[in-house]
């Protein structure tokens, strides 16, 4: 399977203590980078969830966020502590003797007063299975939504190779006719600008120039990029480097077509060659 370096997934699960919340995102990287936002009472969570990460994603900027939301208590869980009221009540009586002025506590106040109604201890060791369990799954949607787009970027470019495919097979025929034109406009000027030289020194000058105009093996090694293009893709994995490469190699190989063409035909063909090739370039720098 081929796969972007986009992909998003969040998923929720509920217990009687709360909810865990786990979200991935991830963009485009030269390498892999994790990023985690963890809660502070999951962090020893991290490492398993990179190791677990690492098992599917090879390339990009990731994000993982992990939350945790406390439930809130039930009614029938709910009991005042007794020993802090009666301290809280002999604080408020003598501040208001010693300062009449001041206001009494209101009832929500009182009730807001932190450990007023004890501890709701969450056992966060016994989450981590939870957590993990949850994370395989997020995991799984996430490398989906990367394999639907790599696939979508995968055709793109299967699209451009064989639009190049078809300037290659347009170009391939006219290149022996013009050249043989061209090579006789070049004998016919060689001859006037030379004067009284021999045909042999002609016919040497004409052939070096022949040579650095011929443009079959430049031809030959688009067509050989382009199958190795295709046999990546159809491979799979990752392999967004391996087609980096290639492309630098399909440029170089329509640049010396551009500067080596005798007609205007093999110049346009280059230019068109160098636009599907940055076209797929740009596909290609979001594939793992």
């Amino acid at each position: 399977m081929i796969c972007s370096m986009t992909g998003y997934a969040v998923k929720t699960r509920d217990f009687e203590q709360g909810s865990l919340q786990i979200e991935l995102k991830s963009v485009n990287s030269r390498y892999l980078d994790f990023h985690f936002r963890v809660a502070e009472d999951l962090r020893s969570l991290e490492i398993p969830l990179r190791e677990l990460l690492a098992t599917k994603i090879t390339r990009g900027k990731v994000e993982c966020r992990l939350s945790f939301n406390a439930a809130a208590a039930k009614a029938e869980q709910l009991k005042i502590n007794s020993e802090l009221l009666a301290t809280l009540k002999g604080l408020s009586a003598r501040v208001r003797s010693e300062m009449p002025e001041a206001a009494p506590l209101s009832v929500n106040e009182t009730l807001r007063w932190p450990g007023m109604f004890g501890e709701q201890n969450v056992d966060f060791a016994a989450l981590g299975p939870e957590v993990m369990a949850l994370a395989r799954e997020v995991l799984g949607d996430f490398t989906a939504t990367r394999g639907r787009e790599g696939d979508k970027l995968a055709e793109t470019i299967i699209d451009r190779v064989n639009a190049m495919r078809d300037i290659v097979r347009r170009v391939a025929p006219r290149i022996p006719e013009a050249q043989a034109i061209y090579t006789d406009k070049l004998r016919q000027r060689l001859t006037e600008a030379l004067g009284g030289a021999s045909e042999d020194r002609v016919l040497q000058e004409v052939a070096v120039f022949a040579t650095r105009i011929d443009v079959a093996e430049e031809l030959s090694r688009l067509t050989t990029h382009l199958d190795e293009v295709e046999r990546v893709l159809k491979h799979g994995g990752a392999c967004g480097k391996r087609l980096d490469f290639l492309m630098q190699e399909l440029n170089r190989e329509a640049n010396t077509l551009g500067s080596k063409s005798a007609i205007t035909e093999v110049s346009q063909a280059s230019m068109e060659l160098k636009l599907l090739i940055e076209q797929m370039r740009e596909q290609i720098q979001n594939l793992e």
